[in-house]
Parts: structure tokens; sequence; C-alpha cells
């Protein structure tokens, strides 16, 4: 394999294809580190037409990254404890129509009520409808940039609590339920965390996942949050992505929010794809502390997490 590849970028903050690989082939230290580099860079990547299997899927993980089970919460392949299956009709999905629609309704960043959200998710393209479906990806560091230096100055400061819930006047089925109680999670993180690797300031608020700012009354957090949540999906920070069977989609969950598509649910049309995820840190604030753990365990390695349940005896 060529020790060498093409980035094309996608738009200007966020988003670039990498041309000139074969992901299903052994992945050189030298070639992991520049596609780390380009994942760093441009937050989201993307290489057209790979096909690769579940097998080939989590070899090129285990080049990038620790994965970890495939959902920390509602489960994982059989056979490939890494993998978790993105199906039109998964669990996670079931309670999708008693949400209330705003502009950010449906935006996340990856298990960020667990103490160590992933680094990252690989997720594959496998049936895709022929129009429709499409994923969309923003830039939380550029958002960072967009705000005011005052207001910088004082999110700063905050810190939120994250929490992962049914929405509020859900009708939750009893495997979601379940799923939920077996697995409570809730940190405080910083409202702008330090990215590890790039030292980037990013605007670390899930719209899906973080439900208040500590030390603030409940309309003070709600009006500040629903300003950030809206500036965050504003258009210029985004890309949107087209997907065709064989796509592989990685990004950095440190610095993204991401969108799920509803549309699917309007067309007859099936949609499969497949994700695995990888071990991320505790995150770190502006202040240099760290995020703090309210309820639940870490988000552990595949095979840390696969001891654990046997020791628990599921």
């Amino acid at each position: 394999m060529s020790n060498e590849f093409t980035i094309v970028p996608m738009t200007l903050h966020i988003g670039a294809e990498i041309r000139g690989l074969d992901l299903s082939k052994p992945i050189t230290p030298e070639i992991a580190e520049a596609v780390n580099a380009a994942l760093i860079k441009w937050k989201v990547i993307f290489f057209k037409g790979q096909n690769l299997s579940h097998a080939g899927q989590v070899s090129f993980a285990r080049s990038m990254g620790e994965p970890t089970i495939g959902h920390a919460v509602f489960g994982h392949d059989p056979d490939y404890p890494e993998i978790y299956s993105v199906a039109k009709f998964r669990t996670a999905q079931t309670h999708r129509t008693a949400k209330m629609q705003r502009p950010w309704t449906g935006w996340h960043t990856d298990l960020t009520a667990a103490i160590n959200p992933p680094k990252a998710s690989i997720l594959r393209g496998v049936t895709i409808p022929p129009y429709g479906g499409d994923t969309f990806w923003t830039n939380l560091a550029a958002a960072y940039e967009g705000l005011s230096e005052t207001f910088r100055n004082f999110v700063d400061t905050l810190k939120g609590i994250h929490r992962f819930e049914p929405p509020a006047g859900a009708k939750i089925n009893s495997n979601y339920d379940e799923s939920i109680r077996r697995r409570v999670m809730e940190s405080e993180h910083p409202i702008v965390r330090i990215h590890p690797e790039s030292g980037e300031r990013i605007l670390f608020v899930s719209p899906s996942f973080l439900k208040s700012i500590s030390g603030l009354t409940p309309r003070e957090s709600g009006q500040i949050l629903e300003l950030l949540w809206e500036h965050i999906t504003r258009p210029e920070y985004t890309v949107r992505f087209k997907w065709e069977p064989g796509d592989i989609a990685m990004w950095d969950n440190r610095s993204t929010a991401h969108l799920a598509p509803t549309d699917i649910f309007e067309s007859n049309y099936d949609r499969q794809l497949y994700r695995v995820t990888l071990v991320g840190d505790v995150p770190v604030g502006t202040d240099g502390k760290q995020s703090i753990s309210l309820q639940g365990q870490p988000i552990l390695s595949v095979q840390d997490e696969l001891a654990l349940q046997a020791a628990k005896g599921r």
C-alpha cells in the first residue's frame, strides 16, 4: 500500500475526503498518524467505496485507537462486540416522535454523559437509500471561535451537567427503558474543553445530553444553552454527507457534534450502517480541571467491558 494519500477538503471549516487509501489492507503506524492528523484538522474525514467487512472495519479501528463495546447502552453485534448496528429502526430511534422539534433537535456528541466520552467513531455504510439519509457534522472549535471575545471569556468559566435519559414525556418501550436503567450515566463537564491533541478550545455543548449549566438558575441555564445550541448548528460550521454503499465516515467526537437523518422514516427505503467507537479521555477545562463523574462507570475498552459483563453474569 502506498504511504501517500490525498486530502480533499469539502467545506471551509469541516470535512475532508481521504483519497488513495485501501482500508482493507494493513494500516502502518505512519499512515495511522497521518490519518489522525487529518482527522484532528478536518474533524470528520470520509473514505469512499471501501466495502469493508465487519472484520475489516474493526481492524482499521484498532489501527486508530482502542475500540469500545459496540454501544455502552444499546449493546453490540454478537459476533463482533466492537460493532454497533445503526439500523433504520434501531432501539435508540424508537422514541424520536416524542421530541419537541427545534433547530438543534437530534444534534449530539456521542455519549457525553460518560466521564470519558469516545475519542472518535468510525461509521460504515452498507445499505444506503438512493436519496435521503444524509448525515451532518458541525465543528465545535470553529463555533467557539465564532463567539464574541466577551462571551468566550464567560463560557470558559462554565460547567454543565450531561445525563443519559429518555426525553421528557416520551413513551419508552421496555427494551429501551431497561437499557437506560442498566447503564445510568451522568457527568459534569466543562462547557469549553481543551482538545487533548490540538490544544483547541471546544464548545462542548451536546444538545441531546447537556441538561443544565452548573450554578445558574433554570432560566439562565436554559437561555444560554439554547443560544449555544443554535450557534453550533449554523450552516457555516457544518458539512453534509451523502452516503453511498461502502463509504466510511470517521469523526473526532471531542470536537464535533452530528445529526442523524430523520427523513428516512418518511421513505420505504432501508438504511443500514455499522459503527465502531474508540475509547476517549476525561475532558479538561480551561482551568486545567478534569470533568467529574456523578453516576455510572467510564466507557471501557471492549475487552474490559466484556470481562465486566461476564463478572456480572449478563
